[in-house]
């Protein structure tokens, strides 16, 4: 039943796409074998009445528990535009036979797999190979690049390239992205025995149980641990991601981008996780799958198109202004350092986001106790930034019995944040492990805060009441400042959207001479 499904919604979707392109492609369904003889389901689409050939091939795996359909929109542009593009069901999922991997070795191997059935199927060319997804398929393209290298150019949109630094950050599992990636598994598809594994943990309520059985695996499931592949073949990589990725946040991606040597470019926006670029994948104008066309155009055509010449990283603000870097460390250069002071007041202690280091204090809060302040819901909030609406709190109204708060100075121009701001800072909890979650906002005279961006860190096996201190990058992203307004650094213990280790006890913020607190804020 789930076949003939899948088959009727792949004929309605291909009888709505034909008359906008009418003429310019041929479109099949079939059936692949994969490495191993696995069927995978597949929609091939090649160019129609634009001659002979061979014309370039762009591969496309979906998205972990979409159907081969996925890319069918798109798929139609690209074969219009002269590109056979195959766009195939992963292994596990849907139609397609075999189980989940995980990104796993069978997976990956699929995708060469793919490219062989279609050298010999369709008119496609070998010495121009390209592969593209959106999350799932992202990562899996970026994975059989390294290893494949008749693949030449990749565009991958909200995939990951780091499997541990995406679902457990600073050793936090995120576990509102596992028990979404776990139920979709389920519902979609035939886990596997690493995924039924982490399944069961999930069930269980144990997202800690859930991430540890999955470690073992993360070194062979990303691309960070392939750089010297990708690097060595000269694949090109476009990378499109959101700053609120609330399953693949954007971090982890910048450190694949910085360690690639060839041909390379990073598109980030607000939103969430997929949600820039769906509307690209369903046929419809949009910026993410313009700027892939132009790169499998230039690479793949290799047309003149400028794409060779272009600033290599391009962020765009909530207020939709675009900024453009010739590399990362562009971006992060001359940070504005903030050091913090100790809170103070009677009804709600706050500290200072000051010019100067400020040493020898200390403040200490409640843990395991909720506050107002949170990261909000994973793909829902994010979609609501990308929309306009911000996730918000009334920073005066955060409890300071659960948090310490710090306010920096009332800009008297706009300013804008683009980057990974930083912060340090020294902790001494009463027990062992603890997580902390730091947001920063950005805060109208009212003390409505906007949030920016965010990150938790777990400090783990520590000596209860020795002080330690920790740094950790927040997520990056580009958030325009007016006038007026002033940042606003929260950090409590618990947030809905992490499985944390903070049990009731307590914590103390200090700043030794040695390593003053600070928060370091890529301001322009």
């Amino acid at each position: 039943m789930r076949r003939i499904a899948v088959l009727l919604l792949w004929l309605c979707l291909c009888l709505a796409s034909v008359p906008a392109f009418a003429g310019g492609f041929s479109l099949r369904y079939t059936s692949i074998p994969g490495w191993d003889g696995t069927p995978l389901g597949a929609v091939v689409i090649s160019p129609k009445d634009q001659g002979a050939g061979p014309f370039p091939l762009i591969v496309m795996p979906s998205s972990w528990g979409l159907p081969s359909l996925e890319y069918v929109g798109r798929g139609t542009v690209l074969a219009s535009q002269g590109y056979v593009v195959v766009s195939y069901t992963s292994r596990g999922f849907w139609e397609s036979g075999g189980r989940i991997d995980v990104a796993g070795a069978a997976t990956v191997e699929d995708v060469s797999a793919v490219i062989d059935w279609a050298l010999v199927n369709t008119p496609a060319r070998a010495d121009a190979i390209g592969a593209s997804g959106i999350s799932y398929g992202a990562g899996t393209s970026l994975l059989a690049a390294a290893r494949d290298p008749r693949i030449k150019a990749v565009a991958a949109m909200s995939g990951w390239a780091d499997l541990e630094a995406s679902l457990y950050p600073n050793t936090t599992p995120n576990k509102q992205a596992v028990g979404l990636l776990v139920g979709a598994g389920l519902f979609t598809g035939r886990p596997g025995p690493e995924l039924a594994r982490a399944t069961e943990r999930v069930l269980w309520n144990d997202y800690q149980g859930a991430v540890q059985v999955t470690l073992p695996i993360v070194g062979t499931r990303g691309a960070i641990h392939e750089l010297n592949a990708l690097n060595a073949n000269g694949t090109a990589v476009l990378l499109a991601n959101a700053y609120n990725d609330g399953i693949f946040p954007p971090n982890q991606l910048i450190r694949l981008f910085n360690g690639l040597t060839g041909p390379k470019q990073l598109m980030f926006a607000q939103g969430d996780h997929a949600t820039i670029e769906l509307p690209g994948a369903l046929g419809l104008p949009n910026e993410v799958y313009t700027a892939a066309g132009r790169w499998f155009d230039f690479h793949l055509k290799r047309v003149a198109n400028g794409v060779g010449s272009e600033p290599a990283v391009r962020l765009r603000s909530q207020k939709n202004a675009l900024r453009s870097f010739a590399n990362w460390s562009a971006v992060q250069a001359s940070p504005t350092v903030y050091g913090l002071t100790r809170p103070s007041g009677l009804l709600a202690p706050t500290g200072s986001l000051a010019s100067g280091n400020s040493t020898g204090w200390s403040y200490g809060i409640l843990t395991g106790v909720p506050t107002i302040a949170d990261s909000g819901v994973v793909l829902l909030s994010g979609l609501m930034q990308g929309l306009g609406l911000q996730t918000t709190v009334s920073v005066p109204l955060i409890a300071r019995g659960a948090a310490g708060v710090w306010t920096g100075p009332s800009y008297s121009g706009a300013r804008n944040l683009s980057g990974s701001p930083s912060l340090r800072m020294t902790i001494a909890p009463s027990q062992s492990n603890v997580t902390v979650f730091a947001y920063l906002y950005s805060m109208d005279g009212l003390g409505i805060g906007e949030l920016v961006s965010h990150k938790a860190y777990t400090l783990r096996n520590a000596v209860p009441y020795m002080p330690r201190t920790i740094e950790f990058d927040l997520e990056a992203t580009s958030w325009d400042i007016p006038a007026g307004r002033r940042l606003a650094l929260v950090i409590d213990t618990t947030d809905p959207r992490y499985s944390d280790l903070s049990s009731l006890g307590s914590l103390s913020f200090g700043s030794p001479s040695a390593a003053p607190s600070r928060l370091s804020v890529p301001l322009r």
